[in-house]
């Protein structure tokens, strides 16, 4: 992803500043994970900044992928063809500056649900995956299914930071994964707890489906939150 945001709240803005750029870790061939110096910025697992280069008046949202605990900041973005902001980024080199305004937004778990044990289930598209990579590695004990849909099994980003046990890897492109189909075909032919508090985040088509799906399944609107991108 650049996992962009349709909305956030004005309010929430922060005056932008600038932070050096760490390293790249390259992924796949069009997936990169940006580590940039935190400058003791507080920050709650879901929420995003809006990040581009110091020497551009371009800038996009970008969820935060690491826990709160982690020294510096990582963000997984996905390199588009027509993309002005992520190719740009891909080019920078460690040392180099970027602006960034946040942390923003309230896509992240409530506090009260956490503490009485909840089930969550996470359902990702793509790189969509970041802000559940960080609520899952900022909150020990954290009781979830990651349902992660990609086309092949080489887009599961660091899989191995999931417990194997709740992570399950969707492909529509090879066989490889955990099952074959999309998130929605997962959701359609299996059935969870009523009681489990879901969240979404990825591509605007799947979240639509998938928040149908388990509506008809009995869950209620105030159990399903969701994150878009595009």
């Amino acid at each position: 992803m650049a996992s962009s945001c349709l909305t956030y709240n004005l309010k929430n803005m922060q005056s932008s500043t600038q932070h050096k750029l760490l390293g790249i870790r390259n992924l796949t061939e069009s997936t990169y994970i940006l580590e940039v110096e935190r400058k003791e910025m507080e920050f709650e697992p879901g929420q995003h900044i809006l990040m581009g280069r110091a020497d551009s008046i371009h800038k996009r949202e970008y969820s935060i992928y690491s826990g709160t605990n982690d020294q510096n900041l990582e963000l997984l973005i996905k390199e588009i063809s027509d993309g002005m902001v992520s190719k740009n980024l891909k080019k920078l080199m460690p040392g180099d500056n970027l602006e960034v305004e946040g942390p923003l937004g309230f896509f992240g778990l409530e506090k009260k649900m956490v503490e009485k044990k909840k089930k969550f289930l996470f359902i990702a598209s793509g790189t969509g995956i970041a802000p559940f990579h960080s609520m899952v590695n900022s909150i020990p004990g954290l009781d979830y299914t990651l349902l992660h849909g990609v086309r092949y099994a080489s887009e599961a980003y660091e899989k191995e930071a999931y417990d194997p046990e709740k992570y399950i890897l969707c492909t529509t492109g090879d066989k490889e994964g955990d099952f074959y189909g999309r998130v929605t075909d997962y959701i359609q032919q299996h059935q969870f707890d009523k009681d489990t508090i879901c969240y979404f985040c990825g591509n605007f088509n799947m979240i639509k489906e998938a928040m149908d799906l388990l509506s008809k399944k009995g869950f209620p609107s105030e159990q399903l939150h969701a994150e878009v991108y595009f």
